[in-house]
């Protein structure tokens, strides 16, 4: 499996609202930090998402997906370079988020927003 799988199922998981595929690309001690809050653990991002995001009418596009050259096969550095959208096609924000992927699971996230 590719380094960038996991990182391009996550956001699938995200658009579907599916809980259960997002679950399955985390690791258990996953962390998120975002310019508005920090969350720890796979399980309370899971319910963070389900539950508790601001909006939930909204996909991702991803412009690029970047994973540097010096990448081992057990773990890896991810960039995403992408813009949430709304529901009606509107470009709410762009990001980049910056991913750490070791044995097929997300461990960390970083987001900046602009």
């Amino acid at each position: 499996m590719s380094q960038t799988a996991p990182v391009e199922r996550y956001y699938e998981a995200i658009d579907a609202r599916d809980d259960e595929a997002l679950r399955a690309v985390l690791a258990p001690e996953f962390r998120h930090d975002r310019p508005d809050r920090t969350i720890e653990g796979r399980e309370r991002f899971v319910a963070f998402m389900a539950d508790e995001r601001p909006r939930t009418d909204t996909t991702h596009r991803l412009e690029g997906v970047f994973l540097p050259t010096a990448a081992d096969a057990g773990a890896a550095e991810v960039a995403v370079h992408g813009r949430l959208l709304g529901d009606d096609g509107e470009e709410l924000f762009g990001f980049v988020d910056l991913f750490t992927v070791v044995d097929g699971k997300i461990l960390e996230l970083e987001t900046f927003t602009a």
